[in-house]
Protein backbone atom coordinates (compact mmCIF):
# COMPACT_ATOMS: atom_id res chain seq x y z
CA UNK A 1 0.00 0.00 0.00
CA UNK A 2 1.50 3.33 -1.03
CA UNK A 3 1.41 6.62 0.87
CA UNK A 4 -1.73 7.85 -0.90
CA UNK A 5 -3.68 4.66 -0.22
CA UNK A 6 -2.67 4.57 3.45
CA UNK A 7 -3.50 8.24 4.06
CA UNK A 8 -6.87 7.86 2.32
CA UNK A 9 -7.61 4.70 4.34
CA UNK A 10 -6.91 6.58 7.58
CA UNK A 11 -9.05 9.53 6.54
CA UNK A 12 -11.85 7.23 5.34
CA UNK A 13 -11.90 5.49 8.70
CA UNK A 14 -12.16 8.85 10.47
CA UNK A 15 -14.90 10.02 8.07
CA UNK A 16 -16.79 6.71 8.30
CA UNK A 17 -16.55 6.38 4.52
CA UNK A 18 -15.19 3.87 2.06
CA UNK A 19 -11.74 4.79 0.71
CA UNK A 20 -13.12 4.47 -2.83
CA UNK A 21 -15.60 7.29 -2.07
CA UNK A 22 -12.83 9.77 -1.23
CA UNK A 23 -11.59 12.09 -3.96
CA UNK A 24 -8.38 14.09 -3.89
CA UNK A 25 -10.15 17.41 -4.20
CA UNK A 26 -12.32 16.81 -1.13
CA UNK A 27 -11.78 18.99 1.93
CA UNK A 28 -11.98 17.92 5.55
CA UNK A 29 -15.36 19.61 5.65
CA UNK A 30 -16.51 17.53 2.65
CA UNK A 31 -15.46 14.43 4.57
CA UNK A 32 -17.22 15.56 7.73
CA UNK A 33 -13.96 15.51 9.69
CA UNK A 34 -14.02 18.04 12.52
CA UNK A 35 -11.04 19.40 14.47
CA UNK A 36 -10.95 16.41 16.84
CA UNK A 37 -11.16 14.04 13.89
CA UNK A 38 -8.32 15.92 12.23
CA UNK A 39 -6.10 15.55 15.29
CA UNK A 40 -6.95 11.84 15.50
CA UNK A 41 -6.16 11.46 11.78
CA UNK A 42 -2.82 13.21 12.21
CA UNK A 43 -1.88 10.95 15.11
CA UNK A 44 -2.84 7.89 13.05
CA UNK A 45 -0.81 9.11 10.06
CA UNK A 46 2.21 9.84 12.27
CA UNK A 47 2.00 6.35 13.73
CA UNK A 48 1.46 4.63 10.38
CA UNK A 49 4.48 6.30 8.76
CA UNK A 50 6.68 6.90 11.82
CA UNK A 51 6.87 10.62 11.05
CA UNK A 52 6.25 13.83 12.96
CA UNK A 53 3.76 16.19 11.35
CA UNK A 54 4.34 19.92 11.96
CA UNK A 55 0.77 20.70 12.92
CA UNK A 56 -0.53 23.10 15.54
CA UNK A 57 -4.01 21.96 16.58
CA UNK A 58 -4.58 25.28 18.35
CA UNK A 59 -3.87 27.26 15.18
CA UNK A 60 -4.13 25.04 12.08
CA UNK A 61 -3.70 28.01 9.74
CA UNK A 62 -0.26 28.70 11.22
CA UNK A 63 0.93 25.14 10.60
CA UNK A 64 3.38 24.25 7.87
CA UNK A 65 1.18 21.24 7.11
CA UNK A 66 -1.37 21.99 4.35
CA UNK A 67 -4.75 20.47 5.20
CA UNK A 68 -6.77 22.20 2.47
CA UNK A 69 -7.65 18.97 0.62
CA UNK A 70 -7.01 15.24 0.56
CA UNK A 71 -4.42 15.75 -2.22
CA UNK A 72 -2.47 18.37 -0.25
CA UNK A 73 -2.45 16.16 2.85
CA UNK A 74 -1.20 13.20 0.80
CA UNK A 75 1.51 15.36 -0.82
CA UNK A 76 2.66 16.72 2.55
CA UNK A 77 2.80 13.24 4.10
CA UNK A 78 4.71 11.89 1.08
CA UNK A 79 7.25 14.70 1.45
CA UNK A 80 7.69 14.00 5.18
CA UNK A 81 8.13 10.29 4.45
CA UNK A 82 10.80 11.13 1.84
CA UNK A 83 12.60 13.44 4.28
CA UNK A 84 12.51 10.75 6.97
CA UNK A 85 13.87 8.15 4.57
CA UNK A 86 16.67 10.46 3.36
CA UNK A 87 17.69 11.58 6.87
Amino acid sequence: MDVRDRVIAIMAEQALMEPSDIEGTMTLEDLGIDSLGLVESIFAIEEAFDISIPFNANDPAASAFDISSVDTIVAAVAELVREQRDA
